[in-house]
């Protein structure tokens, strides 16, 4: 085994699309880890959308063997972290399992709001941190700048920061050293008894859950009974290894070491990101900090396009679960759709991430209905509910009153664009908590706001009035009071309950209108007119009409008397009464997409 002193432990943190996994990927093709003719770009993302979008979504692990300047030969393990905020639990157990990081910089952008945020993440768990300034063979970069920003902005020494070019693979040598140089070696003792990191896992058809190690004290061998903390389970270790692209079987890990084991767990739900392993018959005496379950924070149903496929889309669903442990469900149905799923998810990007896969991996055409935040109600008496779901919404008579769930959302901008970032958090219900100048072309904005208000087209529309400038990073900061109101869409008087969205009060009359437009494009004209109509109660707000049809019953009349034309007419009346009483409006699965789209295409 690898003395300690030549290990060292480290992760590359950065805001998104500022090239880490581009990183990534020269690090390991300098280290020979992979050929030429089998290497490929962003090679540590697994997943198709993934590569398609240049977003990691799982955080990766590859041990890379480094010669350095002075002969000895060092491991270096590299996690390669989420940047997105919805996996920002996953970044923080990956930043945990590590001694330093990588705080990258794109030459082009500068520091932006999850530069910022990942880096004090990185402070909260005392990690080494390395600035490395990225991209420097751009013709818009700006090293200058970027230093400037490096001492004013992070309190980092820019001396110390890196130039490199990871699509050229320009300054990657001088980053091996600085990692050598500036990283910790892990502490830790052999000797000790066993306890280890899970910052991750994945799920292999063949050898079921293999869950990712760092190894903080102890040691851990094939055939060794193991258990884990936060529920008591025990398993036998039947493999233990490290990451070199592929699974490298080791049979044993010590204190330092970042590896897997294989020990025959059967779901990825049994095990959680942040639990302490030890070993089954000599424990540690304290498990390791910072482990919380995962809460999901926004929901939304999912249904098959066609009912008869409810069993294989709950196939599907088991399958998921087993690779994904952070998505919640539960049996659902609707009058309108038929039986489905309720989900709970991390964010929107992993309810979209969710979404793909079941379309790819498991060819299921599906229709989610719109995301929705979990709600406080109080009712009358005492009680309080936890509310996610149109349906089970309580009698306005009920209710006390209402809270919503809050985030503290922070905005980097260029001050050419901060009227319109002001204009569009003030719209969003946003409040100003703070304001600060960064230097003379950037500022900074806090603002309380609440979640359901950024799930719609809040990211979409801050990009465009920003031109992609404007960086946006957020966290939960909890519960304030709310008039919430359930919004009904009623078509031929009948409701929707598929179409039910729990909204502000202040916002109802708008979203009912724009709801209430999309639908009559969407649906297809009758025998008769279909009234649409957005009601909170009994009340309606917002309404739009679907115009009959109306078949030319005096085609065969050739001239002759008007009375006999009136007779057609007056008959035809009559029937569209008696069909407008019994008729069913079909409502085609395009108008449920077309209202959830979160503005006008």
């Amino acid at each position: 085994m690898i003395q300690t002193k030549y290990i060292r432990n480290f992760c590359i943190i950065a805001h998104i699309d500022h090239g880490k996994s581009t990183l990534a990927d020269r690090l390991i093709q300098k280290a020979k880890l992979v050929d030429d003719r089998n290497f490929k770009n962003q090679i540590l993302d697994n997943m198709d959308i993934e590569r398609e979008r240049g977003i990691t979504i799982k955080s990766q692990a590859v041990s890379i063997p480094y010669t350095a300047k002075d002969g000895a030969v060092y491991n270096l393990n590299m996690v390669d972290t989420p940047g997105h905020v919805d996996f920002s639990y996953e970044v923080s157990r990956a930043i945990n399992s590590c001694e330093g990081a990588l705080l990258l910089i794109d030459a082009t952008q500068g520091v932006q709001a999850q530069t910022l945020s990942n880096m004090y993440l990185a402070l909260e768990h005392n990690l080494e941190i390395v600035p490395v300034i990225n991209k420097i063979d751009m013709p818009a970069a700006d090293i200058p700048r970027i230093k400037k920003q490096i001492d004013k902005d992070l309190g980092l020494d820019s001396d110390t920061a890196i130039l490199v070019s990871a699509r050229q693979g320009t300054g990657i040598d001088e980053l091996f050293e600085a990692i050598i140089e500036q990283i910790p070696a892990p502490s830790g003792e052999t000797a000790s008894p066993l306890r280890a990191l899970i910052f991750d896992c994945h799920y292999d058809p063949y050898r079921g859950v293999i869950v990712h190690l760092r190894l903080f004290d102890g040691n851990i061998k094939k055939g060794m009974k193991i258990s884990f903390m936060s529920n008591g389970s025990v398993y036998e270790v039947e493999t233990a290894g490290v990451f070199k692209l592929a699974l490298v079987e080791t049979g044993e890990l010590s204190a330092g070491d970042v590896g897997y084991i294989i020990a025959g767990i059967k779901t990825v739900s049994d095990v959680h990101v942040g639990d302490t392993v030890t070993g089954a018959d000599n424990p540690c005496s304290s498990p390791l900090p910072g482990f919380r379950e995962v809460k999901p924070v926004v929901f939304s149903s999912i249904y098959p396009v066609d009912s008869n496929d409810y069993e294989e889309l709950r196939t599907s669903m088991d399958k998921l679960k087993l690779n994904d442990a952070s998505l919640i469900f539960e049996k659902d149905s609707s009058i309108a759709l038929g039986f489905g799923f309720r989900c709970g998810f991390l964010g929107l990007l992993h309810l979209e991430v969710i979404q793909e896969r079941l379309e790819r991996e498991f060819d299921q055409s599906v229709i989610f209905t719109a995301p929705s935040v979990k709600y406080k109600v109080f009712i009358r008496g005492g009680e309080e509910l936890m509310i996610d779901n149109p349906m089970e919404y309580p009698d306005e008579g009920r209710i006390e009153s209402a809270q919503e769930p809050y985030i503290r959302a922070s905005i980097i901008t260029p001050t050419d664009f901060l009227g319109n970032v002001m204009t569009l958090c003030m719209e969003k219900r946003g409040v100003q908590t703070n304001m600060t100048y960064l230097d003379e072309k950037r500022v900074e904005l806090i603002y309380d706001m609440p979640l359901a208000e950024v799930l719609f087209d809040f990211y979409d529309r801050l990009k465009s009035i920003s031109r992609g400038y404007a960086s946006f990073d957020y966290d939960i900061s909890g519960y304030k009071p709310t008039e919430l109101v359930k919004l009904d869409i009623l078509l031929n008087s009948k409701p929707v309950d598929a179409l039910s969205q729990l909204v502000f009060k202040g916002g109802a009359y708008e979203r009912a209108r724009k709801f209430c437009e999309r639908l009559r494009d969407e649906i297809p004209r009758h025998q008769f007119k279909i009234p649409i109509q957005g009601a909170i109660g009994s009340h309606v707000i917002a309404r739009e009409t679907v115009n009959a049809l109306r078949k030319d019953v005096l085609a065969k009349c050739y001239g002759g008397d008007i009375t006999r034309k009136r007779k057609l007419l007056e008959k035809q009346k009559e029937g569209k009464k008696r069909m407008k009483m019994v008729g069913d409006v079909e409502l085609p699965q395009s108008a449920f997409l077309a209202v959830l789209k979160s503005r006008d295409e």
